[in-house]
């Protein structure tokens, strides 16, 4: 049925993809015409709904880590995805390995080395900038940025997808399947089920052009400090190229042969450059650092995550303001990651897929904001690389390769990190193309992969969509746009979570579709 499909040209359901790519064109390039004014608008706008539901935000984040926990230890959690007699589709360090490349991508490689320094020089709590205790703080909050919360923000949708995926078998992965439970075959078959689907693709298209635009830096600025040119347009152009055909052949072969494969061996590189770090680095501090962090984090874990500085009435401290933004942000990923989790987490169970997500990737970001954003404060502190400086003067991206290139081997340090960064960056794409063409595909999701075609068609419209938003300038706008995108998200993660224990309660799986 697939290849008669193919053969005729429907690859794709075109009454979602069509509205959510023109949407996205129309909305990005008068935004990228205008690019001053739309940005003091909607930064304006942005800014507001953060200041005025900062606590909301803050409650949404606690909210949805309860009800993981919750589903994971009540009956539920022992509800099976699928057939009960089958053995889960991969190991549970592949399963763990495909989380992380998808959970954290490349972004912990930058965050966990230098978003220290922006709590360091403005602390909570009343500390003094620049004093030790603001740079454990620091650290403290860059392991906070990549905790349970925010992975109980990008889980928390995954149970109803996966159960109407591998349970109840439905032909189609998409939100408003999920949701026919809450509001019946009339409104999901019709003009409602289709505006669920369109809100969810202009969320993932335009945060995967942001993706791609915000994340080749991390790339150039290492490629451009080791070859010592100048980052242009030119060379950003070059590595998004490479990137694309990376991620394009990645997710043409699909999960098994692309996505396992490379995010398996990723976490291996990985490791093998964070002990890279400590033995030509500052090993003996490191490890101490990262105690201290983890000791400040645990200390604080409940006051970092109930934080609105409320008692100060001017402009709030950045630890308040950015963990509100980032809860938001984190919310535009949400369907996402869980339609990617659902995906893949045939043959395991609730409680497993919600547990390996919130702690896999957890402790992943906490060993490495250990090992970089130590090796980060030692050279500050040491005065060998002035860290503070280069972020102030030059933006963060450039204090990345002037730190690496303070270890011995700097050169071999720099081409490490590009590769692991490149393979994050490409495990990240090559899961939301994947994910975009099984949502909109006409294929029966419970028993196909995407065609190869469409995820290729998806890769091309991706790249094009950044490149031109990169070159003209539009790449800001949209991701304030995406931002904005996470408060409808929101609301529909509620209902999944409502649709999740409705189906179950329904069937009875709890009974009915488990391990004997």
């Amino acid at each position: 049925m697939g290849d008669n499909k193919d053969k005729q040209g429907k690859l794709i359901d075109y009454a979602i993809f069509l509205p959510s790519l023109l949407i996205i064109i129309a909305i990005s390039i008068p935004l990228a015409l205008y690019e001053a004014a739309a940005m003091e608008t909607l930064n304006f706008v942005f800014d507001t709904i953060v200041e005025v539901f900062s606590w909301g935000y803050i409650w949404y984040a606690i909210i949805l880590l309860g009800f993981g926990l919750y589903l994971s230890f009540s009956k539920y959690g022992k509800v099976v995805l699928g057939n009960p007699a089958e053995k889960p589709r991969f190991t549970l360090f592949q399963y763990s390995s495909i989380l992380i490349a998808m959970g954290l991508g490349s972004t912990i490689m930058r965050t966990g080395m230098i978003s220290w320094a922006d709590v360091a020089v403005d602390p909570p709590f009343g500390m003094e900038p620049g004093s030790t205790e603001a740079l454990l703080m620091g650290n403290a909050y860059s392991m906070f940025l990549w905790s349970f919360q925010v992975f109980a923000i990008f889980v928390m949708a995954a149970p109803a997808m996966a159960y109407i995926l591998h349970v109840r078998k439905r032909p189609l992965m998409r939100i408003s399947e999920a949701c026919r439970v809450i509001f019946g075959d009339r409104f999901t078959d019709g003009f409602g089920g289709k505006v669920l689907d369109i809100i969810f693709l202009i969320s993932i298209l335009s945060g995967a052009a942001v993706t791609l635009g915000l994340g080749a830096p991390i790339v150039t600025y290492n490629l451009a400090h080791l070859f010592n040119t100048e980052v242009t347009f030119t060379l950003t152009l070059g590595v998004t190229l490479v990137w694309v055909i990376m991620f394009s052949a990645s997710a043409y072969v699909g999960i098994d042969r692309g996505i396992k494969r490379l995010s398996t061996f990723n976490m291996y590189l990985a490791g093998l450059f964070a002990l890279f770090v400590m033995i030509a680095g500052p090993g003996v501090f490191i490890l101490d650092y990262f105690t201290d962090s983890l000791r400040v984090l645990l200390t604080n874990y409940v006051g970092i995550s109930l934080y609105t500085d409320s008692l100060t009435f001017g402009e709030a401290t950045f630890m308040q303001s950015n963990t509100v933004f980032w809860f938001a942000y984190s919310a535009t990923w949400a369907m996402l990651h869980s339609i990617f989790a659902a995906k893949i987490s045939q043959g395991r169970t609730i409680k497993e897929m919600i547990l390996t997500y919130l702690l896999a990737p957890t402790l992943l970001s906490w060993l490495a904001t250990g090992v970089l954003g130590g090796l980060a404060v030692h050279r500050h502190l040491t005065d060998q690389v002035p860290v503070l400086d280069i972020i102030e003067n030059e933006g963060g991206m450039a204090a990345i390769p002037a730190i690496l290139s303070s270890l011995p081997f700097g050169e071999m340090a720099l081409i490490i990190f590009v590769i692991v960064s490149l393979i994050f960056l490409t495990t990240t794409l090559d899961s939301t193309t994947y994910t975009i063409s099984a949502y909109t595909s006409t294929r029966d999701m419970s028993k196909n992969e995407p065609s190869r075609k469409l995820r290729i068609l998806i890769a091309m419209i991706i790249a094009a969509v950044a490149l031109v938003l990169m070159r003209i300038g539009g790449l800001g706008p949209l991701e304030v746009v995406s931002g904005l995108m996470g408060l409808p998200i929101i609301v529909i993660q509620f209902l999944t979570i409502y649709a999740a224990i409705k189906m179950m309660n329904q069937d009875r799986a709890w009974v009915n579709n488990v391990r004997n």
